[in-house]
């Protein structure tokens, strides 16, 4: 199956890339989109620095499923495009983590040396 998630998100793309391009959080999400709560290996299989990102799992332990990232500039902001292709018969979980995905990407950044 195939979910799909687009979001303007208020940051620049190298912000977002900062972000996105961390083997942890790759692995975190891939986790949220094969339904486990444990770690999941990915390979990256498609880096092109602030523009996209592609990974997908390594090794069987998880089944089958990919993760592609895009970024393009929109006004103030930045496109953000997910799909997300896997093997899940519901759809709406994997809806569900794209958004968390999203709103993780869009979320205020906290500063070293601020007061909280």
């Amino acid at each position: 199956m195939e979910s799909k998630m687009k979001r303007t998100l208020v940051k620049s793309a190298p912000e977002l890339w900062e972000l996105a391009d961390d083997l942890a959080r790759m692995e975190a999400w891939m986790a949220g989109v094969v339904g486990t709560s444990q770690s999941v290996s990915v390979e990256v299989t498609d880096r092109q620095p602030e523009r996209m990102l592609a990974w997908r799992t390594s090794g069987v332990q998880a089944g089958d499923a990919r993760i592609a990232l895009e970024l393009a500039a929109e006004g103030w902001g930045t496109s953000v495009s997910i799909v997300a292709q896997h093997s899940r018969p519901d759809s709406g979980d994997v809806d569900t983590v794209l958004e968390q995905l999203l709103d993780e990407l869009g979320s205020p950044a906290r500063r070293p040396f601020t007061r909280s």
